[in-house]
């Protein structure tokens, strides 16, 4: 995965921009999400994502102090991390988006759980264009997976492309 790819996500992740993501701020975005879908936070899909997330995060805070640097987060992101504890992580947060447990969400669902996460609402409409191959309306679990599993290991994905300045190769960092 490329620096810029990382950065991206990074940037995504430090929501108050301070250069480090603390375990309020990672975790705040189960809640976000929760709010978003209309999840009552006593849920038990709520409880699941929490749990997945506290894992993600444990993980990437290599020192344990409490916060995750880009140096930390670089060393950690990956394949093998993605497959460990953001697939279940990511999929959690997708489960809450899909009311009806069907394995699809609409697009209305998705750009809620997207814009919550901390992506743009437009970027979050386009990257839906681009899953929905078939033309159905909704976008599979397993679709959604696989494209952040791609930008994620390879900084190339149908959904990197669908946001503005994401920029997949390392010659400048990619913003939010």
């Amino acid at each position: 995965m490329s620096d810029a790819a990382k950065r991206r996500i990074f940037a995504m992740l430090d929501v108050d921009g301070d250069g480090v993501i603390t375990e309020a701020e990672y975790l705040a975005r189960v809640e976000r999400a929760a709010t978003a879908c209309n999840r009552d936070p006593d849920h038990p899909l709520v409880a699941v994502a929490r749990a997945a997330h506290r894992e993600v995060f444990r993980q990437m805070d290599a020192d344990a102090d409490g916060g995750v640097t880009f140096d930390e987060y670089r060393a950690w992101a990956g394949h093998e991390a993605f497959e460990e504890s953001c697939r279940p992580a990511l999929g959690s947060l997708f489960d809450l988006a899909d009311h009806d447990g069907d394995g699809r969400v609409t697009r209305g669902e998705f750009t809620r759980l997207r814009a919550a996460t901390g992506n743009s609402a437009e970027g979050a409409d386009a990257a839906f264009t681009a899953f929905d191959t078939d033309g159905d309306g909704t976008v599979e679990r397993s679709v959604y997976l696989a494209a952040i599993h791609d930008f994620l290991t390879t900084g190339h994905s149908a959904m990197a492309d669908a946001y503005p300045g994401t920029h997949t190769d390392d010659r400048e960092p990619a913003t939010h």
